[in-house]
This record gives C-alpha cells, structure tokens and sequence, in this order.
C-alpha cells in the first residue's frame, strides 16, 4: 500500500508513539491523518484531524467510524498497561487490559472494517508487543492481552486479505515513552519504531520486528522448552 495520497487514522496519537506514527504519515505524504484520543484537545499536532475516540466506548467507536468512513489505513496503536499478575492482582485490573489491547482494538476493527473494504485498496497496522510470545507474571495481564492481540491480528489478515486490505503486526520491546518511564534498561527510540512499522506498511509485510529483543525471541519460538520447572516460593 502507497501511505502517499492515503487517508489514515491513528489511535492514541496524542502521544508516545502513536504521535511519531501521526507525524511521519503526514511526512510521508498522507492526504488525511485522523489523530485520534480519548481527549482530542490533547493532540497538539499540526496537520492532522482530531478525533474524539475511546477505544473502550462502543458508541465511540461507531461515531469515530461514522465521521471518517473515507479512511484507507487504520493504525491500531492505542493500549493500556496494568502490572498485574494473573494468580494475585483483582480480575478487574486483568479485564481492563483485555478490553483495551484486545476487545478495543477489535471494536475499532470491526467498526472501520467496511470503509476499509470500499475504500481498498487499504491496510491496517496493529501494536502488538514482544509480550505476545515471551510472558513475564507481573505483566501477566498485558502479555495474555497482546498474545490475543496476536491471533486476533492473523485471523483478521485472513478475513481482510481477498478485499486487497493488509494487515500488519508491529512487535516491539520497551520504547521510550511515557508508559515506561520507570522502568529501567535500554528502550527504542519511538521514532525508528514508527519509520519501521509504516514501512512494513508500505511493503506489505506480515510482522515488524522493530528491535533485537523482539527479533531474538521471536527466532527462539520454536526452541524446545523442556520440562517445566518445580515450583519454589512465590511468583516473581
């Protein structure tokens, strides 16, 4: 897909990277780009279209759809993050990262799913996160939320793929952003994440691997895993 002359829309693009993916359409020649937020006074970029939109909200969604049925590539980049661990942390705390990174994502899908099609040839770029293959307990509810994201990302390449719409996984360790300020350890630049994810866009690939972390464990899929360890003291 050509992102010159394109009409996107991104979500969460008030900040971190989905601002930087906002940005670099617009310097890649998108004709429209839809910056969509919970907030839409919070965009503060010039050249875009704010957008009202919480992906959370069905009748949000199905609004933001209605206001920009022109749209030919949908970036799915909004998320939340809650450090729970499934044996320990409150149900509510683990739903709440389903329903934004999965049922979220899904909803925004569903609802751009037929202007996506009438306006093909189109494409779609999905967040996702090394935390879909490798599955920390204290992240538990996020990776279990990106895992899903993951299958929801290949099971909706395959219903888009005869209406000539890609759909493209960006996997990525910690960027540099303001959802993991404190966390210490060596973080992406956002910006070389953006650039790597619209052109994987643009060439039509499957998964963006947009950093070594991701890269070496994607490559250790396959890897025999053994026996599961004997359990010793409390989850870590």
């Amino acid at each position: 897909m050509r992102i010159d002359g394109s009409i996107a829309l991104v979500t969460g693009a008030n900040r971190g990277l989905g601002r930087h993916l906002a940005q670099q359409l617009l310097d890649r020649g998108a004709a429209k780009v839809y910056a969509a937020a919970r907030n839409p006074d919070s965009v503060d970029l010039d050249g875009v279209v704010p957008l009202g939109l919480d992906i959370t909200d069905v009748a949000a969604v199905q609004a933001a759809a209605d206001a920009a049925r022109d749209v030919t590539l949908l970036v799915n980049n909004a998320g939340g993050y809650t450090p729970a661990g499934l044996l320990d942390a409150p149900l509510d705390d683990i739903r709440a990262d389903m329903d934004t990174n999965f049922f979220g994502t899904l909803l925004v899908t569903r609802a751009f799913a037929p202007h996506l099609i009438a306006n093909a040839p189109g494409a779609v770029l999905n967040v996702a996160s090394v935390l879909a293959w490798v599955h920390p307990y204290r992240a538990g509810a996020y990776a279990c939320s990106k895992a899903a994201l993951w299958a929801q990302t290949d099971a909706v390449r395959e219903a888009f793929a005869p209406h000539s719409v890609t759909v493209t996984a960006l996997h990525v360790g910690y960027l540099d952003t303001d959802m993991t300020a404190a966390i210490e350890g060596p973080k992406s630049d956002p910006a070389a994440v953006a650039a790597a994810a619209l052109d994987g866009v643009e060439n039509g690939t499957i998964e963006v691997l947009a950093d070594q972390l991701t890269q070496h464990v994607k490559a250790q899929l396959s890897a025999d895993r053994g026996t599961a360890p004997q359990p010793q003291g409390t989850p870590r």
